[in-house]
């Protein structure tokens, strides 16, 4: 039996192409890294866990939101990962959606206010391909990430050497895209299959969850994602945990002493390896209670340095890249 309800008939909508649209952001945003000369120390200190982690093959997981890509980090990501410093990303639908424009027409991001008073916002042909690209990959298994990031690398978009995505892809680095329907443009579109969607976005969730069962040992950063990188992240644990806890009296696993790492702008207290009170606003930034306090409670350390992606990224990579140079000088 069909609905009761009325559903929108997206036979009317009008899209328009790329060409026509005044992108804020181009692919001079992406910046060639760079040392930086200070350094929080809470980065030198991931940057050991992540070494460690890579010598003991365990899960370097890197989670962010769309704001990395549009502050031009790409080429600080991507020298971690040929280094081998993240061997897993978790994104959500808006970075696939940044990802995919400067890949394929050297631009991204429309200003809102703008074209949403033509209602315009959000519908522009080539940005609607990202609907047909996930669901021809999930008709060969695949989930989104991989299927986004194949079509780049084989249809050798324009600017796919500025694709995080690709270079994934070609890294074999899961990127797992977490989406939530409704919440990104290519669903206005008509060609939007929301059970494609679907499946193709909970394989990616599954693909992160088996990553995470190499976490003890291993070190998960969070840079800009409030909600989604703390929600899948609190279930997946949870299931590995669970899964684990079977096998913990025969070969003694346990998924406990791990290094977490958020980077945001929220003015956080110094102390973050206890919740903030019911009270107060804070108590309700998830990637506080849940990332730094809740889930490392049983032995994991935890990390908070706050500040824009376009310094703390950086910083990161400084760290990373003083550690390698120290050793190679000791050695």
């Amino acid at each position: 039996m069909p609905s009761k309800y009325r559903l929108f008939d997206r036979s009317k909508l009008t899209l328009l192409p790329l060409a026509e649209r005044n992108s804020l952001l181009e692919t001079d945003i992406v910046q060639e890294p760079v040392f930086r000369e200070k350094v929080h120390p809470s980065f030198i200190k991931i940057a050991e866990d992540l070494a460690a982690a890579k010598a003991a093959d365990r899960a370097r997981i890197l989670m962010l939101g769309a704001h990395v890509l549009r502050s031009g980090m790409q080429k600080y990501l991507f020298s971690l990962m040929e280094e081998g410093l993240i061997n897993c990303i978790a994104v959500n639908g808006a970075c696939a959606i940044h990802d995919f424009e400067l890949a394929i027409h050297g631009s991204t991001t429309e200003c809102v206010s703008t074209y949403i008073s033509n209602g315009q916002f959000g519908l522009w042909q080539e940005t609607g391909l990202l609907n047909d690209i996930v669901s021809d990959g999930v008709k060969t298994g695949m989930g989104f990430g991989e299927a986004v990031g194949k079509y780049i690398v084989e249809e050798t978009l324009p600017h796919s050497d500025i694709s995080l995505f690709a270079k994934a892809y070609e890294l074999n680095i899961p990127i797992t895209v977490h989406v939530g329907i409704g919440y990104d443009i290519v669903h206005e579109h008509p060609n939007c299959d929301g059970g494609a969607i679907g499946k193709a976005s909970y394989a990616d969730f599954l693909i992160f969850a088996a990553q995470l069962e190499s976490l003890e040992g291993g070190v998960v950063m969070n840079f800009g994602s409030a909600i989604m990188a703390p929600e899948i992240y609190l279930k997946a644990l949870s299931m590995v945990r669970n899964a684990a806890r079977v096998s913990e009296a025969v070969d003694n696993k346990s998924i406990c002493h791990f290094a977490t790492l958020v980077c945001d702008l929220h003015d956080l207290p110094e102390e973050v390896n206890s919740e903030a009170p019911k009270n107060s606003a804070q108590y309700y930034f998830r990637p506080w209670k849940t990332m730094l306090v809740r889930t490392v409670a049983d032995g994991g350390r935890s990390y908070y340095v706050r500040g824009f992606h376009a310094d703390t990224i950086p910083e990161l990579w400084t760290a990373v890249r003083r550690l390698y140079s120290n050793q190679q000088q000791a050695g």
